[in-house]
Parts: C-alpha cells; sequence; structure tokens
C-alpha cells in the first residue's frame, strides 16, 4: 500500500487504514522536510511508481485530479469502520470515507472523493470525481454535484438541487437552488459572490 502525498489528509487516511489493519509500506511527496509520518517512510516521488494499491492522500481536488492523471495506478478506496454505507450505493476507486459520515441507498460517488467525518451523502444523490464534501456537511437526497466541488464544513444541500464543477461552498451555507459551474457561494441562503474564471 502506498499513499501519494504527505499532509494532514494523509495522517487521517494512514489512522483508517491501520484501524482496517491494513499495512502501508510508504508514502510519496516531493517535500525535502518529511522524512516519516507515524513511523511510515516517506519517500520522493521519482516518478517511476510501483503498482502497488494506492490512494491519493492530498486534500485538494486539482492535486489528486492532476496526479490521477500524471499516473496509472491501482487506486483503492477506503471507509472507516463507524461509516455508514448502503449496500445500494456504489463508490469508485481512489475514493475515502471517513468516520461517521453517512452514505445513502442509490448514491453514486465518483473517483478520488473525500466524504469527510460526519457528511451526509443522501439517497439517489450523484457525486462527481474529485469532489471533497467537508465535516458535517449534508446533502438531501438526488442532490447532483460537480467534478472537483469543495462543500465547505457544516454546508447543507436541500433536496433535488444541482451544483457545478468546480464550485465553492463556503462553510455553513445552505444551498436552495441550482449553482452554475465555477460559482464561489456562501451564506443562508447560499449567493453567489463570484464566478472563478481561472479552472
Amino acid at each position: 500500500m502506498i499513499l501519494f502525498g504527505a499532509g494532514g489528509h494523509c495522517k487521517v487516511i494512514i489512522d483508517l487504514l491501520t484501524l482496517n489493519g491494513q499495512k502501508i509500506d510508504k508514502i510519496l511527496d516531493d517535500d525535502p522536510l518529511v522524512s516519516e509520518i507515524y513511523n511510515i517512510p516517506v519517500f520522493k516521488n521519482d516518478r517511476k511508481i510501483p503498482l502497488e494499491d494506492t490512494i491519493i492522500s492530498i486534500g485538494d481536488n486539482k492535486s489528486r485530479k492532476k496526479i490521477s492523471e500524471l499516473y496509472g495506478l491501482n487506486y483503492i478506496s477506503a471507509y472507516h469502520q463507524t461509516a455508514s454505507i448502503s449496500n445500494f450505493a456504489k463508490i469508485d476507486s481512489g475514493t475515502v470515507v471517513m468516520p461517521n459520515s453517512s452514505i445513502g441507498a442509490g448514491a453514486i460517488i465518483g473517483k478520488h472523493c473525500i466524504i469527510n467525518t460526519n457528511a451526509v451523502v443522501e439517497h439517489d444523490c450523484i457525486i462527481s470525481d474529485f469532489v471533497h464534501i467537508s465535516p458535517k456537511a449534508c446533502l438531501a437526497g438526488q442532490v447532483k454535484v460537480g467534478e472537483g466541488t469543495h462543500l465547505g464544513i457544516g454546508a447543507n444541500v436541500i433536496q433535488q438541487v444541482n451544483i457545478g464543477k468546480w464550485c465553492v461552498i463556503g462553510a455553513g451555507a445552505v444551498v436552495l437552488n441550482d449553482l452554475p459551474d465555477y460559482s464561489v457561494a456562501v451564506g443562508n441562503p447560499a449567493k453567489i459572490i463570484k464566478i472563478n474564471d481561472d479552472n
């Protein structure tokens, strides 16, 4: 097992995998100041990565996408023991599901997503690749979230809302209406404060 990235998100994934009884062989990161995390050695990425089970342990959505496109690795998903995941949900490769989160029946979660601590993804939601749903964020049924979007801590989205790709939803925001691609939305009710045009 290899983890790609040695930041804070890596520590959380190490904890998750250790609880599951999985052994982590090494961590790859280009930061010369980090040599180990929790007694696991950190190696500089030499671009010749062996084909082992790998998780991209980086919280930034754009970075996860870039790495996944650069390397054709054997990406796996990981779920915390306390997560509640419906037998009728589908979760793609590279996604991590953190403690006490809940994924409902019929939900579809894309590749390399982060479903963070105490987050709720209700029935029939569709979450695209590289999405990060922060701690205590809650999506009601049939919500759609586009690629690379980040829902901030404690954000709430009512049922059947469509959120575009590469949006940023502020902490505690309450999303009542559809949001177009690249929106930055904050508040209760959530209002668009800008459209990011650098994506």
